[in-house]
């Protein structure tokens, strides 16, 4: 099955190129790591925006990936056979496997420029590319790792809910989170640092399936029914199964409310916000993906041109509670 998605998605890519050429159009492409996510699709939203508002354009922006986030072959191989099509002038990707991706590249030798959006490459690797857009993903887990210690200073257990453990922008968002919630710095583990500590069997390392998310949290909360803390890494379980967390977390939500169990997440796509109505979540720190597909062309054509690009370029963050919701997202 996984071949068939492989050269499925490489088919779509390749047959792309082709028209746009056809069209005398040069290829501006976003390679995501999954189109069965959500969050991707506002990404495609942002690309079809700048489509549409620069059709006299040269370039066209294209939208592409394996159609699961669990298929890393698949946007790897993606990659290589856009590189190797003259249609493609630059292209933007969203490594799930940064150390992989990186192999690509290197193996590829582009001579077109490369860049990476919503999440990076690895730091030996930052050379590959020429910049970074998207979100502060240190800083994202640092604000949710402040709130929990801010109200929850005596600590206690915390179950930390990851996708890929070879994705870059979850795992600086994890450092981030350890690193809020203890006041150190560069921790591997929560092992009593701030009176936290990591609960058995965390973190969970979920492949972006918010399904296994909340079946994850479900385990972790009938074994440690005094666990403190469930801190999302990507907001999976809420906008991918959101009627299962619901059904998970309505029984505890007192304890919610009262801090008792702290339940933090990033995103504010799809069922988040009204979740976070609901009081099912304590914050949301969200992202702004719309914004990184519709900057993205613009960003590949300046370093086409030779244009200086900041390194990175940052899309901000939307901080999400109970006492601003109505008013949290940036329009």
């Amino acid at each position: 099955m996984k071949k068939v998605i492989v050269l499925a998605a490489a088919a779509a890519a390749l047959a792309f190129a082709g028209q746009a050429s056809a069209a005398d159009k040069k290829v501006l492409a976003i390679v995501v790591k999954g189109l069965d996510n959500a969050f991707f699709e506002l990404i495609h939203q942002g690309c079809e925006k700048w489509n549409s508002e620069n059709a006299s354009s040269e370039y066209t922006c294209f939208y592409t990936g394996p159609a699961s986030t669990s298929d890393e072959a698949g946007e790897a191989q993606i990659v290589s056979d856009l590189l190797a099509k003259p249609d493609t002038a630059a292209i933007a990707i969203s490594p799930s496997n940064a150390q992989l991706i990186g192999q690509t590249i290197k193996s590829a030798n582009p001579t077109i420029p490369i860049m990476t959006v919503d999440a990076d490459l690895s730091k030996d690797d930052a050379a590959l590319r020429k910049t970074y857009l998207g979100t502060d993903n240190y800083t994202m887990g640092v604000q949710l790792g402040e709130y929990v210690k801010k109200n929850n200073p005596n600590g206690g257990k915390v179950c930390l809910i990851e996708g890929n453990p070879a994705a870059a922008n979850i795992l600086a968002r994890a450092q981030g989170f350890r690193d809020g919630v203890s006041g150190k710095k560069d921790l591997t583990a929560l092992a009593g640092e701030g009176g936290w500590t990591d609960a058995p069997g965390c973190p969970v390392f979920t492949n972006d399936d918010g399904a296994k998310g909340v079946q994850s949290m479900s385990d972790i909360l009938a074994a440690n029914p005094d666990i403190k803390a469930f801190a999302m890494m990507g907001g999976w379980p809420l906008f991918m199964a959101p009627q299962a967390y619901r059904d998970l977390f309505n029984p505890v939500k007192d304890k919610i409310a009262s801090h008792t169990l702290e339940v933090v997440s990033t995103d504010t796509i799809g069922d988040e916000i009204p979740l976070l109505k609901e009081g099912l979540v304590n914050i949301l720190v969200g992202q702004r993906p719309a914004e990184m597909g519709y900057k993205a062309p613009s960003v590949m054509i300046s370093l086409i041109k030779g244009e200086k690009v900041d390194d990175p370029v940052f899309t901000g963050l939307d901080v999400c509670t109970k006492d601003n919701v109505d008013t949290c997202i940036a329009k």
